[in-house]
């Protein structure tokens, strides 16, 4: 199975790419994120909100570490950045990724792999040079099946 790479010129597109994810995501995806500081990262599960049709903001959880948000499929915002080493598994980040009801969404899952569920689909997102390079790919089947039917919808 290949890696989908698509080019995103704005923020407004990146938000519409996870928009489309939103609307489609069966629950009990876990999404991993991956990316530079400023990549997009935030601004891509701000479109996943989008697209579940919840109705509050979706802020980056960098200071809260784990903000849930209820909607019709909630949404679990896991940000991983300030976690230190052993944190992550102390505040019950593999526990609570495994019973997650919703989407879950990991910024910055390389610092947290071990943790994650193995159906994960990964999503790494680069600074390009007009705009961003988004990678997404997947760990297990059903993961590529989330990741077959974002394609078809995002077009």
């Amino acid at each position: 199975m290949d890696t989908w790479t698509l080019h995103s010129p704005t923020a407004q597109h990146l938000h519409g790419v996870g928009a489309a994810l939103g609307a489609l995501a069966p629950s009990g995806v876990c999404l991993a994120l991956l990316g530079d500081l400023g990549a997009g990262k935030t601004t891509l599960t701000q479109g996943i909100g989008a697209g579940l049709g919840l109705d509050g903001p979706v802020t980056s959880p960098t200071f809260g570490l784990m903000v849930e948000h209820d909607g019709p499929c909630p949404l679990l915002h896991v940000d991983a950045y300030r976690l230190a080493p052993g944190e992550a598994e102390g505040i019950g980040l593999e526990e609570t990724l495994e019973g997650w009801p919703g989407l879950a969404v990991v910024e910055w899952a390389d610092l947290v792999v071990q943790l994650l569920p193995a159906d994960c689909v990964l999503v790494r997102i680069q600074h390009a040079a007009r705009g961003r390079a988004v990678q997404v790919w997947a760990s297990s089947d059903v993961g590529w099946a989330v990741v077959d039917r974002w394609r078809a919808a995002h077009g």
